[in-house]
């Protein structure tokens, strides 16, 4: 199957209209990267699911959201609440993979997002033969500060001069 390509404007439409993410491998260590990016999409009016077995297990939370063992465990509950998860992140192994792209499939979210470094092709054409947008190898962090204006909060010169906050988020 043609692999479709992840243009600015497919990452920007996905980043417009997958509000809920089930960040499956989100660490409760603040250092991790998978709880760096959670908390950024969160601080940006994202709502944020981790699915961490281990937490889950114990009946945790991690950034203030109950824990999950699985993608489809987490499913159930956010549809008891009314929502619907739109986008499946994973901070796992390539050969993690396959199993979390059929979970995202059964559940109908809209995206797969394989995170940096993270890549099967496999899983990824099984996804997108059943309808998903599929993002390999990138940050969901790293491309919402680059699309929605993100980088100036870490430092990054954007070549844009102003003392003012936005007090609008432009998306």
């Amino acid at each position: 199957m043609p692999r479709t390509p992840d243009t600015i404007s497919t990452l920007r439409d996905v980043l417009t209209r997958c509000r809920t993410l089930a960040v499956v491998g989100l660490s409760p260590q603040w250092h991790r990267p998978s709880h760096f990016a959670a908390k950024y999409m969160q601080a940006h009016g994202y709502r944020v699911i981790p699915i961490n077995p281990l937490v889950a297990q114990e009946g945790g939370s991690i950034l203030g959201e109950r824990a999950y063992a699985s993608v489809r465990e987490a499913d159930a509950a956010v549809r008891a609440e009314g929502g619907r998860i739109a986008l499946v992140d994973c901070f796992r192994k390539s050969e993690d993979i396959p199993p979390l792209a059929d979970d995202a499939v059964a559940i109908g979210a809209r995206c797969l997002w394989l995170q940096l470094g993270v890549e099967n092709e496999a899983a990824a054409d099984v996804a997108e033969a059943a309808g998903l947008q599929v993002v390999r190898n990138r940050c969901v962090k790293i491309e919402h500060a680059r699309l929605f204006g993100g980088l100036g909060w870490a430092g990054v010169n954007t070549r844009v001069i102003s003392a003012k906050r936005p007090t609008v988020l432009p998306y």
